[in-house]
């Protein structure tokens, strides 16, 4: 066995050096490597994707350099997330994947059989997907947070023409037109507009918009059911805008007559622009963490005397402020302030959602470590301009982020250790 073991090692080194000698370094990135059969392997897989969309490829020399130059940046990326200790989960992995079988219009089984034609596995595909994720995770919160968005420059876009439209509703419709000729007479004007007010009458009694715009409608839309899909108010003649314009959700104009014939539309769903009713809740809370010499019992006694305590009398601020672990509200005595539905984690959300006024919860586990909370207040606000707002500085953001993407990834690269060895 012994013999059989140091075979197997000694055969396993000269593999590993023959391996050294045929797969060699391209280059060094701050503590990783660049081997050759990488830039091979993404080389071939980009000069098949080309080939299908140009007839002439740049010399392969060329192109190598740009692969290579990718390579490194990807590199670099993965170094800083590892910093970061960004990390992917399997159900994000999960989710990827069903997103692939969606767009594609695909099994788990047909992917895996193109996987298995391409010399690949569903596990290799994973991993791809966990490096992709990873430095998309580490792109988005590295950048967003170089971009400053000020107050002022919210109220400028808000005021601007573009931001007005960008900001505005939108709004879906259903149309129906019945169509008048330009040399119509007065008999078949009459009609049109008759027919046009009893499918108006029919609709009110309950009929479905969409059959009655299949069967009478003269728009190109009547086979969609009327639907004409999303538009803002600005994308509208001003004869459609002034008629949704006192519509609800759900509600058909009456009638009203253009050059073209009679047209009747729905107001059938709505995206902004409405009151955005909010609940947010005011609590407080206490935390304990589990820690070597705090195990989860212990954290979790602790907490139910404090209940016990706040239950006979004493008052929750002066405990949190004594015991609570949470620097950032211990000071005020465990008060979180106003919280908008989304803001904790979800246990966290969940007991809050949960507890009624004046109650104090059980204690709970989270990844932060054991609480009990006390809900003071809840209210209804409306949050439809500050939603706006947040649009607004969203949009900005977004048009920026282009640009200080490009600028990060010169500077990383920059502050890279690279040693090409080609």
């Amino acid at each position: 066995m012994l013999a059989t073991g140091l075979l197997l090692s000694l055969l396993a080194h000269q593999s590993l050096a023959q391996t050294q000698i045929l797969d060699r370094v391209i280059a060094i990135v701050d503590e990783d490597l660049v081997l050759e059969s990488e830039l091979k392997e993404r080389t071939e897989s980009i000069l098949e994707r080309l080939r299908g969309q140009y007839g002439q490829l740049p010399p392969l020399e060329a192109l190598q350099k740009q692969i290579l130059e990718q390579l490194i940046i990807e590199r670099v990326q993965l170094q800083l997330a590892n910093r970061y200790e960004i990390e992917i989960t399997e159900q994000e992995l999960d989710q990827a994947i069903e997103r692939i079988l969606q767009n594609n219009k695909i099994t788990l089984e047909m992917l895996e059989e193109d996987l298995r034609s391409q010399g690949a596995t569903l596990n290799d595909l994973r991993k791809q997907l966990s490096k992709d994720l990873t430095i998309n995770h580490l792109q988005q919160g590295v950048v967003n947070s170089r971009i400053r968005v000020t107050e002022q420059e919210i109220d400028n876009f808000l005021t601007s023409t573009d931001g007005k439209f960008a900001t505005s509703p939108d709004f879906r419709l259903g149309h129906i037109l019945i169509a008048v000729p330009s040399s119509a007479d007065q008999e078949m004007i009459s009609a049109a507009e008759k027919e046009a007010t009893d499918i108006y009458e029919k609709l009110q009694a309950g009929a479905d918009f969409s059959q009655l715009a299949m069967t009478h409608s003269n728009d190109q839309s009547a086979l969609q059911g009327g639907d004409i899909g999303w538009r803002k108010l600005a994308q509208l003649p001003d004869l459609f805008a002034r008629h949704l314009e006192n519509l609800k959700v759900g509600d058909v104009s009456k009638p009203f007559r253009s050059g073209a014939g009679f047209h009747l539309i729905k107001k059938v769903e709505q995206r902004g622009g409405e009151e955005q009713l909010v609940e947010q809740t005011r609590a407080r809370h206490i935390l304990v963490k589990v820690t070597e010499i705090m195990d989860d019992e212990q954290a979790r006694a602790r907490l139910l005397g404090l209940k016990a305590r706040i239950e006979a009398g004493e008052d929750f601020a002066k405990l949190a402020r004594e015991n609570s672990e949470d620097t950032g509200s211990m000071l005020n005595g465990g008060d979180l302030g106003w919280a908008m539905p989304g803001m904790f984690v979800p246990v966290f959300e969940e007991t809050m959602a949960s507890a009624e006024i004046g109650q104090v919860s059980e204690p709970f586990k989270s990844q932060f470590g054991w609480h009990i909370l006390q809900v003071q207040e809840r209210r209804k606000e409306d949050m439809s301009e500050q939603m706006k707002r947040n649009q607004a500085a969203n949009l900005i953001r977004a048009r920026r982020y282009e640009e200080e993407f490009q600028a990060w990834l010169i500077q990383i690269r920059e502050e890279a250790y690279v040693e090409i060895k080609l």
